[in-house]
């Protein structure tokens, strides 16, 4: 059972990990200007994520697919005591389809009949309703990012009463830093000034640090449309770095990675501006990730071969979706 745990986590950080993001045009500006927290009516985002997943494992293949839909709200909060708008942001609906090694799992939290329960089940009917509130600034040296976030002891204190055991891993996982760099990728998505935005190209590097899972060091460059001032695309680099043992011990899990060569590959997407409401429209990645994992089990290591495929589509709504 601590296989689905873990993919709950994994699940959450998914979530989490998409952001929010929001974006406007006004008449004569060269440039999109992000306007998403002005005013002070809330607005949702339905995230969807569909993943297969080839494991090789002593000659062993393993297969495991993954479908799975968070739909967030964010309400706007008003300005923040040192600067910035302050938004809450609040998962309302998980809906999560996996299958792997010949077991299925289903859960939909919007369903009239709930499946039987079972630790990963329990874990995602924790994650519906869990909130915490972000505090978002834009200068024109940083751009907009993400520069506190508020609540995230209780967040953490929620989701462990699926489980105390996951609890020293969400402390690390789920800090304040951690959600500030799984956030702001899609921020560095419009430009800081004009001058970047008459290049065509801009680009970010987010470098975000999982503890027991491992450091991600991503490059994003962003290159706008020639015929829609309205879209920009995406491609991302990403290389990935094992933990350091310090972080694994604390972490409590059962296994411990201790190698680890991933890299991103094929790596693309499209961004879509709405420039009468100030948000974003929708947005569409693609990813290939590929390498190799070293990880101990009970004191014995083996080698993953992993390759994976990810397509991952945003859009945002402004009627509440879980009235119809």
């Amino acid at each position: 059972m601590n296989r689905w745990r873990w993919v709950g986590v994994l699940a959450l950080v998914a979530a989490v990990a998409v952001g929010v993001t929001a974006y406007g045009r006004e008449e004569g500006e060269p440039r999109p200007v992000w306007k998403g927290l002005e005013g002070d009516k809330p607005f949702w985002q339905e995230m969807t994520t569909e993943t297969t997943q080839t494991m090789k494992v002593q000659g062993m293949e393993v297969v495991q697919r993954q479908n799975q839909t968070f739909i967030v709200q964010w309400t706007p909060k008003g300005k923040g005591d040192k600067g910035g708008q302050k938004v809450e942001y609040k998962i309302v609906a998980v809906k999560m389809d996996i299958q792997i090694g010949g077991n299925n799992i289903a859960y939909n939290s919007m369903a009239k009949e709930q499946p039987p329960q079972n630790p990963l089940t329990d874990f995602f009917k924790t994650l519906v309703g869990s909130s915490f509130t972000l505090t978002v600034a834009t200068d024109e040296k940083d751009g907009t990012r993400v520069t506190d976030v508020e609540g995230l002891e209780e967040f953490v204190k929620k989701l462990s009463q699926a489980n105390e055991q996951l609890k020293p891993l969400l402390q690390k996982i789920l800090d304040k830093e951690a959600i500030k760099q799984m956030s702001n990728p899609t921020f560095a998505a419009y430009p800081k000034s004009d001058a970047e935005y008459k290049t065509g190209t801009w680009e970010s590097k987010i470098t975000l640090s999982m503890g027991p899972i491992g450091t991600y060091e991503t490059k994003y460059v962003y290159k706008k449309d020639s015929k829609d001032p309205n879209k920009v695309a995406v491609t991302a680099d990403m290389t990935y770095s094992p933990p350091k043992a310090s972080d694994t011990a604390a972490a409590n899990l059962p296994f411990i990675i201790k190698g680890g060569d991933l890299k991103a590959d094929n790596a693309t997407g499209t961004i879509t501006f709405d420039p009468k409401t100030g948000n974003i429209a929708s947005s569409e990645m693609k990813m290939d990730v590929k390498g190799t994992l070293k990880i101990e089990i009970a004191g014995m290591e083996t080698s993953v071969d992993l390759n994976q495929t990810q397509k991952s589509t945003l859009v945002t709504k402004y009627e509440d979706p879980l009235k119809k």
